[in-house]
């Protein structure tokens, strides 16, 4: 094989690596990740990648959890998206301080922005109440891009199982607060209308800002296999150069 042959196999090689570990780089995401049983007034950003690169993001879907309902959501504006909140009745009304609540949150969605290729975008919510009685809640979302494509991120991870392709974000419930240490603010005010949108385009924030450390991991993984496959290129070069030297020096 020539000088150059084993040059385009080499970057071949590594272009193919690296097609196959980055759409795999970012998810949906939701942060803080974790928080309370029983906790109350809540603060939670949805952080959304725009992974298509010749599409923009121009809506977003996320659906929250009724069998283990949450009291009080309201969204925060986010400029250049208008937000809509569609509610659904509780067949079993919850008892809370402020009251009897018959209606919750069953789904937000932003539309009308643009989030172009290579940035994400944070959609803030804010939690009136999360169960006591559940150890995690699950906020399955749907994204869509400009050229119609639609992502599902709806796969639920399984104990011991790899992580899904497109993973639904999960906010995880820990031990509630001991008596005093918990927040004693009311719950939010219940939504039952469509809120607003702002007038002012916003710029989504680069992706790489928003990688957590199993991305990070993963982007090293990644790095380590393009230094593999140099180093055995590299290799390969020294052994066949060193295969020519020697013919010649025997002649």
């Amino acid at each position: 094989m020539s000088k150059l042959s084993r040059g385009a196999a080499l970057t071949g090689a590594v272009l193919t690596v690296l097609a196959i570990a980055g759409p795999a780089s970012a998810h949906v995401t939701i942060s803080p990740n974790t928080t309370a049983k029983g906790g109350s007034d809540i603060e939670l950003t949805f952080r959304v990648p725009n992974e298509e690169a010749q599409a923009t993001t121009t809506q977003v879907e996320v659906d929250f959890p009724t069998d283990k309902p949450i009291t009080g959501v309201l969204p925060e504006p986010t400029p250049g998206w208008t937000v809509k909140v569609d509610n659904v009745t509780l067949a079993t009304p919850i008892k809370t301080d402020d009251g009897t609540v018959t209606q919750v949150v069953q789904r937000i969605t932003w539309s009308g922005g643009q989030l172009a290729p290579g940035q994400y975008q944070g959609f803030r919510v804010m939690l009136g109440s999360v169960p006591d009685d559940a150890d995690s809640l699950t906020f399955k979302a749907l994204q869509t891009y400009s050229n119609g494509d639609v992502v599902r991120w709806i796969d639920v991870q399984q104990s011991g199982q790899p992580e899904p392709d497109h993973p639904a974000p999960v906010l995880t419930l820990g031990a509630a607060a001991p008596d005093g240490d918990a927040s004693s603010a009311p719950s939010s005010p219940q939504v039952t209308a469509t809120a607003s949108s702002a007038p002012n385009a916003g710029a989504g924030t680069p992706a790489a800002s928003a990688k957590s450390s199993d991305s990070t991991a993963r982007g090293l993984g990644i790095a380590g296999i393009v230094i593999g496959v140099l180093g055995l290129g590299a290799g390969a070069f020294g052994v066949g150069a060193a295969r020519r030297k020697g013919a010649g020096t025997s002649q």
